[in-house]
């Protein structure tokens, strides 16, 4: 199931809600939450809520045996047997297939390749999982006694199956306990409704054109279509993930949980640096403090400890070389950022330092899309002008004459106007009339929830592309 689905929409999330807030005990709201989330996550392949159950329950146990033998090769072990535990079964689901054909392409060989379907999510649980056992380990955090909770924590539907990735020291305390006021729920409705938008008038639509420009044969492509395809996947990508966040937020907002913000307008970035400080937060944090810091960090071998971790975040999005090709690309372009770059950027205007950044990012994105070696290469060749493609064609100019209103806004909406706009209006009003901002948000969020409901009903194309992480 996805969060951008009518059955979602009209009769899941207004059941959970229903039955969540017919009691105000805890325990009852934690058991329906647990059962929901179950619900969710089995929609499509009930068999994998037993791989969930089975993650959990060894973590849990590795969690408690790290606290009673704080210090000792016990609790080393136990990190050891859960590091080998989760990433094993990430990699035998994820990367066995991809480890198997590269050994047969490199020795000549014809081993079978296994054939394993990908667990939903199980990329964002397995991170979450991990991270809550080595901060047990270090003592961040204290081992949760409940496993009850502990399940609660790793199965919550709002980011179970495409992040943010939460931590759980982050949560504990919500998942004891936690209050729900109106302005706190009228804030995650609006936040839901905004990712909602996003998804399913922005990500959606773009979506669209990508799959025309970059999907079909690249005979007839020509270079303003390659570069126009290239644009459309920046903006899809961008919508599509950060709305699934702010729905994510927006929902957990809801329920009474507060998760951290995990897009923080990446797009108005000027450097490459900043940009990953601002895109996928959760996830940059999740690698600076899990595999850069441990191996060194910036007090022994910096580069060499970046540049690892930006293959394995590659490698992370997915088992194929330009997914590899695309972590290394950034690693690269941090390193140079840190060795002399920034220092000419610091230089320069913004508007040339902002060009630079989305010029760079653009071409991670091309890298990110294409799984094809083949293609890949031909796709940078056309925009490079270096194949014999036309340069410019009608299909392009009508494209963006119809829905050049549509793509301002699109490009509007990466920077933030809303917030700022909104902030503006709420320090107008002041703290005392604070109730008047909730209640003109009720015909706007009521416009915006027709408006997508009008585009979901008989659309096919409804892909969110991080679920595939």
């Amino acid at each position: 199931m996805v969060f951008a689905n009518l059955v979602f929409i009209y009769l899941f999330l207004p059941l959970n809600l229903i039955f969540y807030f017919l009691r105000e005990n805890q325990a009852y709201r934690n058991t329906v939450l647990i059962c929901f989330s179950f619900l969710f996550y089995a929609w499509g392949e009930p068999v994998w809520v037993l791989l969930l159950l089975v993650s959990a329950s060894f973590d849990y146990m590795h969690g408690r045996v790290i606290e009673c033998f704080r210090g000792s090769w016990i609790a080393r072990f136990s990190v050891c047997a859960s590091l080998l535990m989760n990433l094993g079964l990430l990699g035998l689901f994820k990367y066995s297939a991809f480890i198997v054909e590269n050994i047969n392409a490199f020795f000549g060989v014809s081993f079978m390749i296994p054939q394993f379907q990908l667990p939903i999510g199980i990329s964002f649980y397995t991170f979450q999982t991990i991270s809550y056992v080595i901060d047990v380990y270090r003592g961040k955090t204290e081992a949760q006694k409940n496993p009850a909770y502990y399940l609660m924590y790793l199965s919550m539907y709002h980011q179970l199956v495409a992040g943010p990735v939460v931590r759980y020291a982050d949560v504990a305390r919500e998942i004891k306990g936690r209050t729900i006021d109106t302005a706190s729920f009228s804030e995650g409705l609006t936040r839901f409704i905004v990712g909602l938008t996003k998804k399913v008038l922005m990500a959606n639509i773009a979506g669209k054109f990508v799959s025309q420009y970059f999907d079909g044969p690249f005979e007839k492509l020509s270079v303003a279509g390659a570069w126009f395809g290239a644009f459309m996947f920046m903006l899809q990508i961008y919508y599509d993930f950060s709305g699934y966040s702010d729905m994510a937020i927006g929902l957990g907002r809801m329920f009474g949980f507060h998760y951290k913000e995990n897009f923080d307008y990446p797009y108005i970035s000027c450097s490459i640096t900043e940009f990953w400080r601002r895109w996928h937060i959760s996830l940059s944090s999740f690698f600076r403090d899990y595999v850069y810091i441990p191996l060194g960090g910036n007090r022994k071998r910096p580069y060499f400890n970046l540049l690892v971790t930006w293959f394995l975040t590659g490698l992370w999005h997915g088992a194929s070389w330009n997914f590899i090709l695309w972590g290394l690309y950034y690693g690269i372009l941090i390193l140079l950022e840190r060795l002399f770059l920034s220092r000419i950027l610091d230089r320069l205007p913004k508007l040339i330092r902002h060009f630079y950044t989305l010029a760079a990012v653009l071409i991670g994105w091309v890298l990110f899309y294409f799984t094809d070696t083949s293609r890949l290469i031909q796709i940078f060749r056309i925009m490079f002008g270096l194949e014999k493609n036309p340069l410019w064609d009608f299909h392009v100019q009508i494209s963006l004459l119809n829905n050049i209103f549509w793509i301002l806004l699109a490009v509007l909406f990466c920077a933030p106007i809303v917030k700022q706009i909104k902030d503006f209006i709420g320090k107008r009003l002041g703290a005392a009339n604070i109730s008047c901002l909730l209640i003109f948000q009720i015909p706007f969020n009521i416009a915006l929830l027709v408006l997508c409901t009008a585009q979901l009903v008989g659309q096919t194309y409804n892909p969110f592309l991080y679920y595939r992480f």
